[in-house]
């Protein structure tokens, strides 16, 4: 179905419109920022207690290694949280919800993907702990009290300012506008911060002639050293073939000795200290292997349909996406506009449950051939397909209601621009019915 009818009036209900204007004017926290308000209370406790019962003073001084204790769990969470291993464990786990389970419990249980809350909650906090840690390093120093030397003064100063710039370039202003610099701001930074970390630990425990393997600092640093290394070593260099059925997008496919999971994602890259950039796993039905669908997004992706390469660069394992959350519900609406539609189009090969999908892109045959949307058209017969070059934009919102309607839906998916997306699934949230769809968080 080339177009749908969408009813005009819809969105002039008012039984619509009145709860979706009080949510947009006093929008709950997300579940994301509900995590970040989590580590913020934990942390603040950790004051309060430490204060009351004298922790951060010892003898007249202050007690470093509390101060030093506390950063070091923050940035352990904010690390171990993004590894790939710990994300698969985190989905498989809630994948194994009962259907049978109120909706109100799977609804939040599904905002598992939120967990960029711990994240920046906790590497927000490892940085302030890390700040006060060097401020009583240098009060230390200049009182002249033991434990300390100039060279753990240095150490830590200059791990401080590190992690606060790498907290300063993640502030989503300046994210947005800085997207390079912030992706390379976080992984050399963070490298650098990571050696600076090891420095400063011999260093603290040489001053202080203490055994290496008894301090837990150690033994923090080895699980965050080894969940930044363990990527890398999937590091592999695989020939590709290129598709582009147009200026805007090409396929890719590819081989690889492991097939990943439905829905998963992995992140490619045309030279390993380059960018990197995550795209969903299409599987070929008529043959085996992969293939991801890349459209003209940006500067790399731009120059990746221009002059597309012969291998590529993987790093890592495939991670689930957003919508692998559709196994939590009975029955589910999948939106999605352009490329989105590669995230998405995985759920629906095969999927038994009561489900629709709605693809808003302009020209779709043009832009992405004639094969991939007969494909569609196989896998997903009633699909909903809204040419935006011939009838332009649609109400999404209001289009994506209409569906969720008809099949009495559980939820809804929405894989689309922040702007649209954040349209679609607070609109659905606001009227009751569980939407989701990516985040661009840390």
């Amino acid at each position: 179905m080339l177009k749908a009818k969408v009813k005009s009036a819809w969105y002039q209900d008012e039984g619509f419109l009145l709860p979706l204007l009080r949510r947009w004017k006093l929008s709950p926290l997300s579940h994301y920022q509900r995590l970040f308000m989590l580590v913020s209370l934990i942390n603040l406790a950790g004051v309060g207690y430490g204060l009351y019962v004298g922790e951060w003073w010892h003898r007249h001084a202050i007690n470093l290694q509390s101060l030093a204790h506390m950063a070091l769990a923050n940035l352990l969470v904010t690390v171990l949280i993004r590894q790939q291993y710990i994300i698969n464990a985190l989905f498989k786990l809630i994948w194994r919800t009962p259907l049978h389970w109120p909706l109100g419990v799977r609804r939040h249980l599904a905002k598992v993907y939120h967990f960029g809350g711990l994240h920046s909650g906790c590497a927000t906090f490892a940085t302030l702990w890390m700040i006060a840690f060097a401020g009583s390093v240098v009060w230390h120093h200049t009182h002249h009290l033991p434990g300390v030397s100039a060279l753990l003064v240095a150490l830590n100063l200059s791990l401080a300012l590190l992690l606060a710039l790498v907290c300063v370039m993640a502030l989503p202003q300046v994210r947005a506008k800085y997207h390079n610099q912030f992706e390379h701001t976080h992984r050399y930074v963070g490298w650098a911060a990571l050696l600076l970390s090891w420095a400063q630990v011999i260093c603290f425990v040489h001053v202080n002639h203490t055994a290496l393997l008894s301090a837990p600092a150690f033994w923090g640093l080895v699980l965050i050293t080894g969940s930044v290394i363990m990527p890398w070593l999937h590091l592999k260099r695989v020939p590709v073939s290129v598709t582009r059925p147009s200026e805007h997008a090409v396929f890719l496919e590819f081989h690889l000795p492991r097939a990943p999971f439905v829905g998963s994602s992995f992140a490619i890259s045309r030279q390993p200290l380059g960018e990197w950039h995550a795209f969903a796993n299409l599987p070929l039905l008529a043959a085996t292997g992969c293939r991801m669908l890349i459209s003209r997004a940006g500067d790399w992706t731009g120059e990746f349909i221009d002059n597309p390469p012969t291998h590529v660069w993987f790093k890592g394992i495939p991670t689930p996406g957003v919508g692998s959350v559709n196994k939590l519900f009975h029955s589910v609406v999948f939106v999605a506009t352009g490329s989105g539609i590669g995230p998405l189009l995985p759920h629906l090969v095969g999927n038994a449950r009561p489900c629709r999908l709605i693809w808003s892109t302009r020209n779709p045959r043009m832009t992405y051939g004639e094969a991939f949307v007969d494909e569609l058209l196989r896998i997903v017969p009633d699909v909903v397909i809204w040419d935006t070059d011939a009838h332009g934009k649609p109400d999404l919102l209001a289009l994506t209601w209409q569906e969720a309607e008809r099949i009495q839906a559980e939820a809804v998916v929405c894989i689309a621009n922040r702007s649209l997306t954040d349209y679609v699934v607070e609109g659905c949230e606001a009227r009751g019915r569980p939407a989701y769809g990516a985040i661009w968080d840390s």
